[in-house]
């Protein structure tokens, strides 16, 4: 979701800036796409299945009616999106199937390895009160294949056009690395060591936890700390997506050539307004300037 209309606060900026130009296909992500289909549930529906109020795992054979069984409350289906700038692309493995047309319907500009052997990827949303389990069946996402995508000429000249490039996560990275530590801090400074191939300008390391705070590190083994947005508990309607949201919101600024802090102001502006919403949606216009613009984080 890219931020790029913003209205400056009255009174305290008398000319309205000039707004970065964005140039197509300029961020780049590839992962595993899988859509949510959420629903509120009752406790019984989660005994059921052995699932935890707030929670996240990956499907085995047990949760396989439960995929069909979530069809008996309403459900929604949720992806982001506000306008298909075409700034974003995004790479991925879906199923020839109904789930997979949603996703791209909704998707901004995602270019899919589409398969028949797998049925495209699902994330069972199970929402009590505030709380939400998710169980997630990978399914077509873990069936990408490089070859017969990513290496064709076409999609390739696509990754050749960006500057940023977002594809893993901490404990992924982390385990896959070798760092042998679970903490988060060591994280950030053991991927500052890791060998560069563009040493033009400093590697930037980023980590949310959640409701703690944001970790930081650009170019160097100095940690930098940010305070998330505080939510009352009775505001707080979805958690769902707000790790996402963040991600969206920092890579909607790092894109416009904003200051690091600035990037992640608008990541905790994007996660508090998801969690007071359901599902992964926002309201139609941001205001996140106005939000943030003098708050010390």
């Amino acid at each position: 979701r890219v931020i790029t209309e913003i209205d400056p606060p009255p009174k305290q900026l008398k000319k309205r800036k000039t707004l970065t130009k964005l140039s197509p296909n300029s961020l780049f992500g590839m992962g595993k796409p899988l859509l949510d289909i959420s629903a509120v549930v009752d406790q019984d529906f989660l005994e059921k299945y052995g699932l935890k109020a707030n929670d996240q795992i990956l499907a085995e054979d047990k949760h396989k009616a439960l995929f069909e069984e979530i069809f008996t409350f309403t459900v929604e289906y949720h992806w982001m999106i506000q306008e298909p700038h075409k700034v974003y692309t995004f790479f991925g493995c879906i199923g020839k199937d109904q789930f997979g047309e949603i996703l791209k319907q909704k998707a901004v500009d995602a270019h899919y390895y589409e398969q028949t052997e797998e049925p495209t990827g699902t994330c069972a949303v199970c929402i009590t009160g505030d709380n939400r389990s998710m169980v997630a069946n990978l399914a077509a996402a873990n069936y990408y294949k490089k070859d017969e995508h990513l290496d064709l000429k076409e999609n390739w000249k696509l990754v050749e056009k960006a500057k940023v490039f977002y594809i893993t996560e901490a404990a992924t990275f982390s385990k896959e690395q070798g760092f042998e530590t679970e903490d988060i801090k060591e994280f950030a400074k053991k991927a500052q060591t890791l060998r560069r191939v563009n040493k033009k300008r400093p590697r930037i390391v980023v980590f949310t936890q959640g409701k703690d705070e944001t970790i930081m590190t650009k170019g160097g083994d100095k940690l930098e700390t940010f305070k998330v947005l505080q939510t009352e508990q009775k505001d707080i309607v979805d958690t769902n997506g707000a790790g996402d949201a963040f991600v969206g919101g920092f890579l909607s600024e790092l894109v416009q050539d904003k200051t690091l802090e600035q990037c992640v102001k608008a990541g905790h502006y994007a996660a508090n307004v998801t969690i007071r919403q359901t599902g992964c949606t926002f309201p139609h216009k941001p205001d996140f300037p106005l939000m943030t613009f003098n708050l010390n984080l």
